[in-house]
């Protein structure tokens, strides 16, 4: 029994990471305060510390997105396969939701074999599936052994197999004392496209500027994929996204939502709620909870994976609250300016505003995509993962779809694996992609 609920938790960790798309603004210094100025001259070589590349983030963030900051060497004990190659864990400057300068970790992989393709060498920005929101969570931890609640290493087996590099960024807010913004998607699709960008800073690294890049993510990564997508031909333009793979895709957060509230996998829900008020403090949400509450956000800011899980077991929203608020009462609070945390939800959702080059839509989209789900998938809802991909064939994206899988969520992402690398593969080989909208 506790080892079908093990698996059952897995299935759910990557539920909630739709996204809050804004446009990108141009990057403005953030300020701690009581912080020290931090110094955002390239390193000169990758001899940085743990402490440095997880260091609080400074007074004053400065540069440009995608500079690296500090690397480290890092030996990825979590991919398995003995693949030879060069890895390194990074921190990087991305742009959080707002527009100003954030900080972000990751990790960035090199196969030691040379690349045999056409062109240079190409890269994989891979968002993982979620991990949990405390500190110790952060994916590049997890693939270098020091914590171990994931699921995806044989995935960047499969990349690095082929000779791809992979360029895999925690997310935002795994710093010390910071928290994940769980749902925020466009500090997810930055950040995704930003260690692209930071991967071929690395100094002793041999990735160059023209090499091809494929997105790609399961569930909350499947989310971070199509907003890295959506946003890359605005934030990124200079990178040549050759495609985009993106599945089990919590598409429409409100319907996510009601589906987990109460349920085995509420405590997503509970990630979820914690991870928007870390990217919007300025909403209302601290001083409505109750003692219960209070608990809560202190759960999620200390657990990863399973220890989420089987605290918040079959709890609902309304037991968080002094007044008891459901989720559409909440969705009707009003923060500064009049917006309500309904408008920001709404804004997160996949396939709003996307459009084909010269399309004039606010996201274009220049490049296939891939999205999958499994036939038995049983946390997320059907409808919002079938209406993601209805949007992008509406929109004139090509799009590719598969939901023929035999299983359900967890095993779905290891399923889909093979097709998602042959997919990047004949993207960077420069073979048409043929849609089946």
């Amino acid at each position: 029994m506790r080892a079908t609920m093990r698996v059952r938790s897995i299935l759910t960790t990557t539920v909630l990471g739709v996204a809050l798309a804004v446009p990108a603004a141009v990057p403005q210094a953030v300020a701690a305060p009581g912080a020290a100025p931090f110094d955002t001259a390239a390193p000169a070589a990758c001899d940085a510390t743990d402490a440095d590349i997880y260091a609080p983030p400074p007074a004053t963030v400065q540069g440009e997105p995608g500079d690296l900051l500090a690397c480290r060497p890092a030996k990825l004990t979590n991919v398995p396969g003995d693949v030879p190659m060069q890895a390194w864990k990074v921190r990087y400057v991305s742009t959080d939701v707002k527009g100003a300068r954030n900080v972000v970790t990751g990790t960035v992989a090199i196969p030691a074999a040379p690349w045999t393709g056409d062109g240079s060498r190409p890269t994989v920005a891979f968002n993982p599936g979620t991990l949990g929101s405390a500190e110790r969570c952060a994916f590049s931890k997890q693939l270098a052994g020091e914590y171990v609640d994931m699921y995806e290493g044989g995935n960047l087996t499969l990349f690095l197999r082929e000779g791809f590099a992979v360029a895999a960024t925690d997310g935002v807010g795994y710093l010390d004392g910071q928290v994940h913004t769980y749902m925020v998607g466009a500090n997810a699709g930055h950040a995704l496209l930003d260690i692209v960008r930071t991967s071929r800073r690395i100094p002793g690294g041999t990735l160059t500027a023209d090499g091809d890049v494929g997105i790609s993510g399961y569930s909350e990564g499947g989310a971070a994929a199509l907003w890295g997508a959506q946003l890359a031909a605005s934030y990124a333009p200079e990178l040549n996204v050759a495609g985009a793979a993106a599945g089990g895709v919590p598409g429409d957060l409100k319907v996510t939502a009601k589906q987990l509230n109460g349920s085995l996998f509420a405590g997503f829900l509970a990630d979820a709620l914690v991870g928007l008020h870390a990217a919007h403090p300025e909403m209302p949400f601290t001083e409505l909870m109750n003692e219960r509450g209070a608990r809560a956000v202190q759960d999620v800011r200390s657990h990863c994976l399973f220890g989420t899980l089987a605290v918040f077991l079959g709890a609902r929203v309304e037991d968080f609250s002094t007044d008891r608020l459901t989720l559409e009462q909440i969705y009707a609070l009003r923060g500064p300016g009049g917006v309500t945390w309904g408008e920001i939800v709404d804004r997160q959702r996949l396939g709003t505003g996307i459009g084909a080059p010269g399309s004039g839509a606010r996201y274009e989209i220049g490049f296939p995509v891939f999205q999958y789900r499994g036939w038995f998938e049983e946390i997320i809802p059907h409808e919002t993962e079938d209406a993601t991909r209805q949007r992008y064939c509406a929109a004139g994206i090509t799009t590719t779809w598969k939901n023929t899988y035999p299983t359900e969520h967890l095993t779905t992402d290891w399923a889909a694996a093979g097709d998602v690398t042959a997919f990047l593969r004949d993207r960077f080989a420069g073979k048409p992609a043929e849609g089946d909208c």
